[in-house]
């Protein structure tokens, strides 16, 4: 096995199996893994970074697949990140064949993984962004993120993504859960996939007349739809055009760089409170105090939230520590 070193080395290059052993690495918590991230870092940044979240069934795979041609005419470099539902039993991906994504395997400027999200309730696997890096530093001009099918909660793509695609499809109540805010406070380009469905331009103009309510928040930059028909790669290269402007638009106002601090804090942020709930379940597990609690609530003689109290407390005096 080649040395992290060389495997930094080679990763910088633009070599596939080293980018492909790096997020392996990250994704299983390898310490090896994180010394890598470390030891790359100075070469990010340089990368646009897209997300793409919607409903299932959405058709964000074969709008990725489009994309990634209209790019790869540019002569761009490309890598694609997917998060899929984590089996209940393997904790791995699911969807991990990314059929809609074939005609790019053998591209050598294309690269493509998939990463089980372990049950992130945002849609997006805790070690998402970190992955994302490699691929910025293996010298990708464009990075696709798409998302589990997300609800309304499920939003934490806008802490990962330099611009954020919301992808809708008209018909089957689609354009009701359109309109619940907390999904469509998050995009910053709105696509109608699917767009060939006789409901099309009555979702558009929902939508539109929803996103009028609160254009005021997003600035001068009018959020615009696109309707895309993506499997005949139809209304892509509208929406490329509208990438290329968001991205111009979010550098001339300084909104780059904020939208980078602001996602590598949360990162930060999350990855600690990541390794804190490990710690202390850990700990819980060797401690027999807090199996005697649990009992207590069991028997309705301690409610949850002061049993949550003194497990707190217990952190704090030392006297829960993790083996």
């Amino acid at each position: 096995m080649p040395t992290e070193t060389s495997l930094a080395a080679r990763l910088l290059q633009g070599d596939k199996r080293a980018l492909a052993r790096a997020i392996t690495l990250v994704e299983n918590d390898d310490p090896r893994g994180w010394e890598l991230v470390r030891e790359v870092y100075p070469h990010t940044g340089r990368a646009a970074v897209l997300g793409l979240t919607g409903a299932p069934g959405a058709g964000k795979s074969t709008l990725i697949s489009s994309l990634t041609k209209a790019r790869r005419a540019q002569d761009r470099e490309v890598a694609v990140l997917s998060i899929d539902p984590s089996s209940p039993f393997t904790k791995g991906a699911l969807l991990g064949d990314r059929i809609r994504l074939s005609d790019h395997f053998l591209d050598p400027k294309v690269f493509i993984r998939s990463m089980a999200n372990r049950g992130a309730l945002g849609g997006l696997s805790e070690a998402t962004l970190q992955a994302a890096l490699l691929m910025d530093a293996a010298g990708k001009d464009d990075v696709f993120l798409e998302t589990v099918g997300v609800g309304q909660a499920e939003i934490d793509i806008i802490d990962h993504a330099d611009t954020v695609v919301l992808v809708l499809i008209p018909g089957g109540g689609d354009s009701i859960q359109a309109l619940k805010a907390g999904v469509m406070e998050i995009p910053d380009i709105i696509v109608v996939n699917k767009a060939d469905h006789p409901m099309t331009d009555t979702m558009v103009r929902e939508v539109r007349s929803v996103l009028s309510l609160g254009e005021h928040e997003k600035g001068s930059w009018r959020v615009p739809i696109v309707k895309t028909e993506a499997y005949r790669d139809i209304g892509t290269d509208e929406l490329i055009e509208q990438l290329d402007k968001h991205r111009a638009y979010i550098q001339a106002a300084g909104q780059l760089d904020e939208r980078r601090s602001r996602n590598l804090r949360n990162e930060v942020l999350a990855l600690t409170t990541g390794r804190l709930r490990r710690r202390l379940d850990a700990a819980l597990e060797a401690d027999a105090g807090f199996q005697e609690l649990l009992d207590q609530v069991v028997r309705r003689q301690l409610d949850p939230a002061s049993a949550a109290t003194r497990v707190l407390e217990r952190l704090d005096s030392g006297d829960l520590r993790a083996p």
